[in-house]
């Protein structure tokens, strides 16, 4: 199963138990680093996440995961907040946080830049737009990694 296949289903089957938790289900990914597979799955809540609230959501996950089995191969389930310096993957993430600090990192490059920081100023379908030393409008598709920068 392809990846991008893999997270899909894993979120089709995680979503229900975050929904019915209260939690927001904000990214999924499957790695591997140092020779082993992690599933991460990120949760967050308008008030936080707690250790207890990653807590609940893992043990709720993994005995789904055991159950439906849908990752053929070994791997560790780990559950945290996205952290203040999240990544913004989705164009709701990017929405939520207009008016804060972000650094995007292109591919290739962009203007003769690999990335900017600046105040992200907009986003529609095609484009988000970010206020530094600059203002550049960026294209969705050269992005290659979006953070925020300090506080949330």
């Amino acid at each position: 199963m392809k990846k991008s296949a893999l997270i899909e289903r894993v979120e089709e089957l995680v979503l229900p138990i975050t929904d019915e938790l209260g939690y927001e289900l904000y990214h999924t990914e499957f790695v591997k680093e140092d020779g082993e597979n992690y599933l991460r799955i990120y949760i967050d809540n308008e008030e936080g996440i707690t250790l207890t609230d990653c807590e609940k959501v893992s043990r709720r996950v993994s005995e789904m995961l055991d159950e439906e089995d849908p990752i053929q191969n070994s791997y560790y389930l780990e559950v945290s907040s996205p952290g203040i310096n999240r990544g913004l993957f989705k164009d709701e993430h990017f929405k939520k946080f207009i008016g804060k600090e972000v650094f995007v990192r292109f591919t290739g490059s962009l203007n003769g830049r690999k990335n900017i920081k600046g105040i992200l100023e907009s986003c529609d379908d095609d484009f988000i737009e970010v206020a530094g030393e600059i203002t550049m409008k960026i294209p969705k598709e050269k992005i290659k990694s979006a953070n925020l920068e300090g506080e949330l």
